[in-house]
């Protein structure tokens, strides 16, 4: 059976989300970031990021990780691609050219959305977002966002997907890095295919039923 290593609340949430698309009965195990816990490493501390028993599934000490019948994985987007190939469906490619494109859109929002929309998280997470030091670096990540944006709204002129005109894993993975930037209601007023496409994508059941659990969690 699968396991799940994260809380909903982490980039864990991708994972749950890809598992309740494709249907998978799967085993969470709740670990927590070690910036929530007082002391992470006290003998009544829950699991986390630092925990000894965690770090034996990723020495990284980062979430999520999924254990797949002895398999390890733990990088959330590839966490999601690798479900996609093994299980196939809709959500996976239908041929290889598929398979490069899925690929090749999920790097980009890893490599050129994600840092950015991070920085904006973590501003309204640490309570700075209307300091002068938050709202400027808030506006400069805004700023970096707008050629991504601008790419995605381009691509989504004409087709309501990212890839073969359907839902599939790409579309997951862009969705849970987008909803990072959804505090910038500016970006998304100048890109309607953007918005559309990120509202079409959580209007799926998985996606309303992985945020339900998620919003049980502690802030």
């Amino acid at each position: 059976m699968l396991t799940i290593y994260g809380v909903y609340r982490s980039r864990a949430s991708r994972n749950y989300w890809m598992a309740g698309e494709l249907g998978l009965p799967f085993r969470s195990v709740p670990v927590v970031q070690a910036r929530r816990v007082a002391d992470p490493l006290a003998a009544d501390a829950p699991l986390n990021t630092k925990s000894p028993g965690f770090l034996a599934i990723n020495p990284m000490g980062l979430i999520p990780a999924i254990e797949d019948d002895g398999l390890v994985l733990t990088e959330s987007l590839a966490n999601n691609l690798y479900l996609a190939r093994k299980h196939g469906g809709p959500l996976a490619p239908a041929d290889i050219r598929e398979e490069g494109q899925i690929g090749n859109w999920t790097m980009w929002a890893a490599t050129e959305v994600e840092p950015h929309a991070v920085k904006i998280v973590l501003a309204h997470d640490n309570g700075i977002e209307e300091t002068p030091e938050g709202r400027a670096e808030i506006a400069a990540c805004a700023r970096s966002l707008e050629k991504a944006f601008a790419v995605l709204e381009t691509h989504l002129a004409e087709r309501d997907y990212v890839v073969g005109d359907r839902f599939t894993v790409a579309d997951l993975n862009l969705a849970e890095v987008f909803r990072y930037t959804m505090s910038q209601t500016d970006l998304f007023k100048r890109h309607p295919q953007v918005k559309a496409w990120l509202a079409r994508c959580q209007s799926r059941p998985a996606f309303k039923a992985m945020m339900e659990e998620r919003l049980k969690e502690p802030e």
